[in-house]
């Protein structure tokens, strides 16, 4: 089964070749992101599937983890003045600063959000936690939880194994050419256990793409 194809060393080679240049240079990220946001009408409605249905005002508290270089965060903070993004990467975040000044902007790993308990209303991320190991996966949901104020709401979009087989080819081309053995292994965990197992409940669970892609909304139990 796809769902239990194995990296080979050639196949890391690949992916750890192509990944710097993406990140490096904006263009050919930017390119890559709005090409596989077609499959779900753009990338203006990729970066807010997570977001569909939510109650968010001016006064909503806003984590956007793993903010990158602010791309979800720009809509973010047309719906809220009280918008935080975070990231490891300062590089990423100097370009959020720049594209996104409205929001505010702090350094630091999803695994350990350096930030206070039970601040936020909302938490978000988009195509972010395939990057993390099953180990660093568990610390997240464990902070998220930590940083939500009770009954706030951890939403998400990431990979999910395809339901029509005709995705699964254009998933696979993706995922050899710019990810690693985390993103296959996030293809084989079932996101909505893992949340429930760390306190949230599910609110709703939407898949797009051919299945390719999960928006999980999930709220915070005291």
């Amino acid at each position: 089964m796809l769902q239990d194809t194995e990296i080979n060393e050639g196949d890391n080679q690949l992916a750890t070749f192509l990944r710097p240049l993406s990140y490096k240079y904006q263009i050919i990220y930017d390119t890559i992101s709005r090409t596989a946001a077609l499959s779900v009408g753009g990338e203006a409605r990729f970066r807010q599937l997570a977001l569909q249905e939510l109650e968010i005002s001016s006064e909503t508290s806003i984590l956007d983890l793993c903010c990158g270089a602010g791309q979800t965060t720009k809509f973010l903070v047309a719906k809220s003045n009280q918008v935080t993004g975070l990231d490891i990467s300062p590089v990423a975040l100097a370009r959020a600063k720049q594209k996104v000044p409205q929001a505010k902007y702090v350094e630091g790993l999803a695994q350990n959000i350096p930030l206070p308990d039970r601040q936020f209303d909302l938490v978000h991320t988009s195509s972010a936690l395939h990057e993390m190991t099953t180990k660093e996966l568990a610390q997240i949901l464990q902070e998220v939880h930590r940083v939500l104020k009770p009954g706030g709401i951890f939403t998400l979009v990431d990979f999910h194994p395809p339901t029509n087989v005709l995705f699964w080819f254009p998933v696979v081309v993706f995922m050899w050419l710019f990810e690693t053995e985390t993103a296959w292994q996030l293809l084989k965990t079932d996101l909505a256990t893992k949340l429930t197992e760390n306190g949230f409940g599910i609110v709703r669970q939407r898949l797009y793409a051919g299945g390719s892609l999960q928006v999980i909304q999930a709220v915070c139990n005291s």
